[in-house]
């Protein structure tokens, strides 16, 4: 064999040497190209859900901002109820002393009032009675006697007239 024959042997044995040997690393690279088409694809899906994630934390975080002023809004709101709440107290504190003074005056009143009415049970309406009873008496008199009241009106101008007359005449005698 030539040298040349022999190179190409030696050439040969070794792309085949190589070929065997390269080829289950040639296979694995394709795995391996397959694999990081698979990871370029499961990145990119993680790109995408990232940036969906991102979208909801910061939909999340104005949700957040929204709920921290309404409950800044609501603590607000509950520190003026219990303001009207201690204003409401004091005010039922307030009519409570109101409606006990009502109480005592009513009481007063009711006392006063008995008194009233038993000074005009013992007292007035006796009083009443007497003068009722005697005003009875005294038109029962002039009813009686009210036929002669004309004759008497014409009696007192008679009375008045001589009276007159006399006067006159014992004014010229003298």
């Amino acid at each position: 064999m030539t040298d040349s024959e022999l190179l190409l042997a030696i050439s040969t044995m070794m792309d085949q040497k190589f070929k065997s040997e390269l080829q289950p690393i040639k296979n694995d690279l394709q795995i391996l190209k397959e694999d990081v088409k698979i990871l370029k694809v499961d990145v990119q899906d993680l790109k995408h859900n990232i940036d969906i994630l991102k979208t909801e934390v910061k939909d999340l975080r104005n949700d957040v901002d929204i709920l921290k002023t309404e409950v800044k809004d609501l603590r607000n709101d509950v520190d003026i109820l219990k303001t009207d709440v201690k204003d409401l107290r004091n005010d039922i504190d307030d009519l409570r002393d109101k409606v006990e003074s009502l109480e005592t005056s009513a009481q007063r009143i009711q006392n006063s009032v008995h008194r009233l009415e038993l000074s005009q049970e013992n007292i007035i309406l006796p009083r009443l009675n007497t003068i009722e009873a005697c005003y009875t008496d005294t038109y029962n008199r002039y009813r009686n006697n009210a036929d002669r009241m004309d004759a008497y009106f014409d009696d007192t101008e008679l009375l008045k007239r001589v009276v007159s007359e006399h006067s006159e005449k014992i004014q010229k005698m003298a």
